[in-house]
């Protein structure tokens, strides 16, 4: 049904949350990773995101798995193909078998507002098709993987996930997905986590291509950061936000190339940084051992480093 048609029948917040459920839920699947003696190894969920059956879901939903399943919310049920995972960004790409498939429509997470409604579907502990109601409480977070590594620029968010909600989507409610969801504190109360959806498509175009995503890295972690007016102005800076960094490690290119913490990124290699996004997608394979300028502010000074980064 359409929105307009909605909001006539339900207050607007239920409309919202109605819509993003009637265009998103029949793209969510419930995966369940099997042992190779074909025992359920674990579960989680993934949105469709291709008709041909291309899904996405969390690295850690489907590591280790020998056998994929991924069943529909109108009870089909397909054998899964991983296509290829990403522990760094906790992303993985899987192909169903059908064709034809429901497929939701993706959006972009570099547009959200703190305070946006967000609205969660998965199948938290093997609750088909759950869905849970919140708004955006932060953007920019930095987060650590199961794996130990930091995953940047990730969106919180106060709906509500379980166990299983993992690799569902995070939807707006125009009814776009703006997140994948990634984890929660357990301890807490409404503070979740999803992967923007900027950073997926970005991650699942190299996985459907290659298998793999190869990248070079600074060995850094930073965080999406505004740039005061007078900032930008002084410095004739174009974008409003940076990559601020919020830790180095000891023996990364970026210690040795002599950047500090607290440091604003807003140029690499001549290609304007406005946030971490835009930092991952610089730091592609071909930039590994090159010796690349990276300008960044200290402060209120604008500054240009010579940093070379590794490959991965």
């Amino acid at each position: 049904m359409p929105l307009d048609a909605l909001s006539q029948e339900l207050d607007p917040y239920s409309a919202q949350v109605v819509h993003a459920f009637d265009r998103v839920g029949p793209a969510v699947v419930h995966v369940t990773a099997f042992t190779k003696e074909g025992r359920p190894a674990g579960q989680g969920s993934g949105v469709i995101f291709t008709p041909d059956g291309y899904v996405l879901t969390n690295s850690h939903v489907v590591a280790g798995a020998a056998r994929l399943q991924a069943s529909l919310t109108d009870g089909q049920s397909f054998e899964a193909a991983l296509v290829g995972d990403d522990p760094a960004t906790d992303l993985a790409v899987l192909r169903l078998s059908g064709a034809g498939l429901p497929h939701a429509e993706l959006g972009a997470s570099a547009s959200l507002k703190v305070g946006q409604l967000v609205v969660a579907i998965g199948n938290p502990l093997g609750f088909t098709c759950t869905v849970t109601a919140g708004i955006v409480s932060a953007l920019g977070r930095t987060l650590r993987t199961r794996g130990g590594g930091l995953l940047d620029s990730v969106i919180q968010t106060d709906a509500p996930l379980n166990p299983g909600n993992s690799g569902g989507p995070l939807v707006s409610g125009a009814g776009r997905v703006v997140g994948i969801n990634t984890a929660m504190i357990a301890p807490a109360q409404g503070i979740c986590f999803a992967i923007g959806i900027d950073t997926a498509i970005w991650v699942a175009t190299r996985l459907m291509r290659d298998g793999r995503v190869h990248r070079s890295r600074l060995g850094l972690s930073a965080q999406t950061v505004p740039i005061t007016t007078r900032v930008r102005r002084f410095h004739d800076l174009d974008q409003t936000t940076g990559a601020m960094i919020s830790e180095l490690a000891a023996d990364g290119p970026g210690k040795q190339g002599g950047l500090q913490a607290g440091d604003v990124v807003v140029a690499f290699d001549g290609i304007p940084i406005s946030g971490v996004d835009d930092l991952h997608r610089a730091l592609t394979q071909e930039r590994a051992g090159i010796e690349i300028p990276l300008r960044f502010l200290r402060r209120t000074e604008l500054l240009t480093l010579l940093v070379t980064p590794r490959e991965t």
